[in-house]
């Protein structure tokens, strides 16, 4: 689900735009809005769940054309996933009255229901009717994207569902949890961040897998806010990918009670790899295990605001007070 190396598409047709939909999010959305942003200083996509009721309607709207407009987007498309029809076309008015109030042209608005799609923006009495049936699964841009290593999802289910527990390798790392409490004192805690760091770097720069014995230390040590950061101060632009796969093996493998850290660290390089459906599964994951987990709510509102992967980094100092002042002996 993670690219391994860019890709250039180009939508010519409703189908072409469907398509360019499910590659950029990772699966084939349903019971949604998408939306495609073009030109400004950053292109970003995005999808939200359509409202639940007409009170719904502003905060969906918002969630979408707010970000839009704060980026300075050029021009934006938008996919309704539903076969409501009703409901597609409240939702098309809030989201054509907001890009006016924004003066953000939409270049394209449908409306598809997983067989055919319709025209919302545009299109003649009857294709706007009986809709154009449509099958995208054989798409040049889903094909490239298997190529260059991406996995389009049937849906965002089944995105999640890569995140699920595999029982008997829980069970593994679980037997083979240290015992005791977590370090303390300075030399304890630099001496085992020293080791978390050197761990996460050799498994992303060899694109390996801890054993269960490493595993089950490097969750446990987790536990410790310092050295969570110790691994977080590590998921730079150029390696998010491989801190994806790497997080991703361990969130499977992780016991639940030690779930919220490996869990937000892969969320955050999921975000860091510009894989915004994965980095909200695995917060999904961070909340069911540790419902206030401190910098869960970080990355949520960088989320939330569209803020792009390479203009943020997190101020951290790992080993900040533990080191002793150059000069004086420890």
């Amino acid at each position: 689900m993670t690219p391994t190396e860019p890709m250039t598409m180009v939508a010519r047709c409703p189908e072409d735009v469907l398509a360019m939909v499910s590659v950029t999010l990772g699966f084939d959305p349903d019971e949604s809005v998408a939306m495609l942003t073009f030109g400004g200083p950053r292109a970003f996509q995005a999808r939200v769940d359509l409202p639940r009721c007409r009170e719904e309607l502003p905060e969906t709207v918002e969630s979408l054309l707010g970000p839009a407009a704060a980026h300075r987007v050029r021009q934006v498309v938008f996919v309704v996933y539903t076969d409501d029809e009703v409901l597609a076309g409240q939702v098309w008015r809030g989201l054509r009255e907001r890009c006016r109030q924004a003066a953000i042209p939409v270049v394209e608005a449908l409306r598809a229901d997983g067989r055919r799609w319709y025209p919302l923006l545009r299109g003649d009495r009857l294709i706007r009717e009986i809709g154009v049936a449509y099958d995208v699964s054989a798409h040049p841009f889903l094909v490239d994207a298997v190529l260059r290593g991406r996995v389009t999802h049937a849906s965002r289910d089944a995105l999640d569902a890569t995140l699920d527990p595999h029982p008997g390798r829980v069970a593994a790392v679980a037997a083979a949890l240290p015992a005791g409490g977590p370090p303390t004192g300075a030399a304890a805690l630099l001496a085992e961040g020293d080791w978390v760091r050197t761990t996460v770097r050799g498994h992303v720069r060899a694109e390996s897998r801890p054993g269960d014995h490493d595993a089950a230390r490097l969750l446990s040590a987790l536990r410790t806010p310092r050295l969570r950061d110790a691994a977080w101060e590590l998921v730079a632009g150029d390696a998010a990918v491989a801190h994806v796969e790497l997080w991703s093996d361990l969130v499977r493998r992780c016991p639940r009670e030690l779930l919220a850290a490996p869990a937000f660290l892969l969320g955050w390089s999921a975000w860091r790899a510009g894989h915004g459906a994965l980095a909200w599964c695995a917060l999904d994951r961070v909340a069911d295990a540790d419902p206030g987990y401190p910098p869960a709510a970080e990355l949520a509102l960088l989320l939330t605001h569209a803020v792009p992967p390479d203009a943020w980094e997190p101020d951290l100092d790992w080993a900040d007070g533990l080191r002793p002042p150059r000069g004086r002996p420890a």
